[in-house]
């Protein structure tokens, strides 16, 4: 299993969060507000919080724009991702993914078992990278939220995470932005 390095010292991300919902607003955006508690929590920076329809075109563009900005590093979305007819979160990300993280959707629902058991099947949760951004597409529950920052990105989202996580890819990509 895992383990993080006593010697280094923590770097944090720049992490930009975005809510998939046709009905909430931020007095009740209750998931994307605990991604930006946990990740403030744990040391990283929220640049931009920000929610639109669950509309593919929407997202991709919010999107598109987060993965052009150098200032990005992460991107976590949430919500959209199961089988209602709205619910189009994949659709809209799948394309604009250099490379998917096949792993973190599998892993979120082997994790998500345990608390809501095989209703995790119903979960489509992905993850990729694209121009050197990683992002991480979460179901719109708040517990779906926490599990998935706990129990699988914060450890990524860290430098001293090992065998290894996403930051030095991350930091690498961001060298040569600023170039």
């Amino acid at each position: 299993m895992g383990h993080a390095s006593a010697q280094a010292e923590f770097i944090p991300l720049n992490i930009a969060v975005l809510t998939v919902s046709d009905t909430r607003d931020e007095a009740t955006d209750k998931s994307g507000l605990a991604l930006v508690e946990c990740l403030q929590a744990a040391g990283h920076s929220l640049v931009e919080k920000t929610i639109v329809k669950d509309d593919v075109y929407q997202m991709r563009a919010v999107t598109s724009q987060w993965i052009a900005d150098p200032k990005v590093q992460v991107i976590i979305s949430t919500g959209g991702t199961g089988f209602a007819n709205r619910d189009s979160t994949p659709e809209a990300m799948k394309p604009l993914f250099d490379k998917e993280i096949e792993g973190f959707g599998e892993l979120f629902r082997q994790v998500s078992f345990s608390e809501i058991g095989t209703s995790t099947i119903q979960s489509r949760a992905i993850g990729g990278l694209a121009n050197g951004t990683v992002i991480f597409c979460l179901p719109g529950s708040t517990g779906a939220c926490r599990t998935g920052w706990e129990k699988v990105i914060k450890d990524q989202l860290d430098n001293r995470f090992r065998p290894c996580n996403f930051v030095e890819m991350i930091l690498k990509h961001s060298a040569n932005s600023a170039v």
